[in-house]
C-alpha cells in the first residue's frame, strides 16, 4: 500500500485532528487512509514518546521517515536538538506550525532563522497551524510511488509468538518488497525461515512494499530468534555488511556542543537499530569505532544514520553517517 511515514514532534491534539492512533509503545502512530483497494492512500504519522527526556524514540521514527512536522511551541534546546536531528537524518521535506503554548508569541523570524541555520531550508513554515484536513490533501500528493528494484530490508522493532501461527515480527520495510511465501534470512544470527503470513494496517495482503508497517508471520525458525533490530533480508542477498570494528566518516553537526575523543562511547541509529560502539582514533572526520558486539548494517544507505552522544548535554547529535566500512 502506498504511504507516506511522518516523524512528528507534536501534540497529540495535533495528531488526532489528522489520523487515527493505532499503536503505541514508545512511539504513538496516527494513521490516516484514503481510497480503497489498489488505490488506496496511507498517511502514517509517528510521534515519540518522552521526547526530549529520551531521544531513542525519536532517532527510530526519524529512521523509517520521508517527511517531518515540527510543532513550535516555544524557542528552546529541545526545538534546535530536534531540528538538527531532522536535518541529519536526511528529511529535506517538511513543515513547521507555529503554535505558542497558553496563547503565548512566538517569533517567526527568529524561527526561520535558526530552521535554516538548522539545516531545514528547504522546510516550510507555517505562522500558525493551517486548516489540517487541506494539509492532509497536500501531503496524499507527497506519497511516493513504489519502486521494486531494491533487495529486501525489513527491520523488525517488535516481535511476539501467537498460538496456531508462531513468530510475528512488526516492523518496516525498508528497501524491496517481501512477499507471502519468500524464504528469508533474519541477522543476526543468520536464521533461515518461510514468510507464513503477512499483515499491512490489519489486513492480510499478499505482498508488503517499501514503507509499509508489516506484520511477517514466519515458519521454520525457533521463538526467540528476533529481537529488536533484527533484520530480515532474501536468502541470496548481499545487503547487509558484518563488522566489529568501523571507520566511519561523518558529517559532524556544526551545533555539536562536545567534540569527540578517543575513548568516547558513542551510538549510532539505523534502520531501526541503536548501536554502541567506543572511539578508537580520530582522524578528521573519520572515526574508528569498536562496536560491543558485531553489527549488521547497509554498506549503502538512501538515508543516513545518525550518531550520538546520550551525555552531551542538551545536543546530542555529532552528525550523520557518510560512509561507513569494516577495518
Amino acid at each position: 500500500m502506498p504511504v507516506l511515514n511522518i516523524a512528528v514532534i507534536g501534540s497529540q491534539d495535533l495528531l488526532r485532528s489528522m489520523g487515527k492512533l493505532s499503536d503505541t509503545r514508545d512511539i504513538e502512530s496516527y494513521v490516516y487512509k484514503e481510497g480503497t483497494g489498489t488505490h488506496r492512500k496511507i498517511i502514517s504519522m509517528i510521534r515519540p514518546l518522552n521526547y526530549p527526556a529520551k531521544i531513542r524514540p525519536l532517532l527510530s521514527a526519524l529512521n523509517v521517515s520521508d517527511h517531518g512536522i515540527i510543532e513550535v511551541t516555544s524557542l528552546d534546546a529541545a526545538l534546535g536538538e530536534a531540528m538538527v536531528a531532522f536535518s541529519s537524518a536526511g528529511i529535506e521535506d517538511g513543515d513547521l506550525f507555529i503554535n505558542p503554548k497558553d496563547g503565548g508569541w512566538i517569533d517567526q523570524e527568529k524561527v526561520e532563522v535558526i530552521k535554516n541555520q538548522a539545516g531545514l531550508k528547504t522546510w516550510n513554515l507555517h505562522a500558525s497551524v493551517p486548516d489540517l484536513h487541506e494539509y492532509r490533501s497536500t501531503l496524499l500528493e507527497k506519497i511516493p510511488k513504489f519502486e521494486s528494484d531494491e533487495n529486501l530490508l525489513v527491520s523488525v522493532d517488535q516481535h511476539f509468538v501467537v498460538k496456531g501461527i508462531g513468530l510475528v515480527g512488526i516492523g518496516y520495510v525498508r528497501s524491496g518488497f517481501i512477499k507471502k511465501h519468500d524464504a528469508i534470512r533474519i541477522q543476526p544470527g543468520g536464521y533461515e525461515g518461510v514468510v507464513r503470513s503477512l499483515q499491512v494496517m490489519d489486513e492480510d495482503v499478499d505482498t508488503a512494499v517499501i514503507g509499509d508497517r508489516v506484520g511477517v508471520a514466519l515458519r521454520g525458525v525457533k521463538d526467540d530468534v528476533l529481537d529488536k533490530g533484527s533484520q530480515i533480508v532474501s536468502l541470496d542477498s548481499n545487503v547487509l555488511v558484518t563488522m566489529d570494528r568501523s571507520e566511519v566518516c561523518v558529517n559532524f553537526s556544526e551545533f555539536q556542543t562536545r567534540p569527540l575523543n578517543v575513548n568516547d562511547i558513542i551510538h549510532m541509529s539505523c534502520d531501526l537499530q541503536f548501536m554502541v560502539g567506543r572511539v578508537e582514533s580520530i582522524e578528521g572526520d573519520v572515526i574508528t569505532v569498536r562496536w560491543d558486539r558485531p553489527i549488521w548494517v547497509r554498506s549503502h544507505h538512501n538515508k543516513p544514520p545518525l550518531v550520538v552522544q546520550l551525555d552531551a548535554g542538551s545536543m546530542r547529535i555529532c552528525g550523520s553517517v557518510l560512509a561507513i566500512k569494516p577495518v
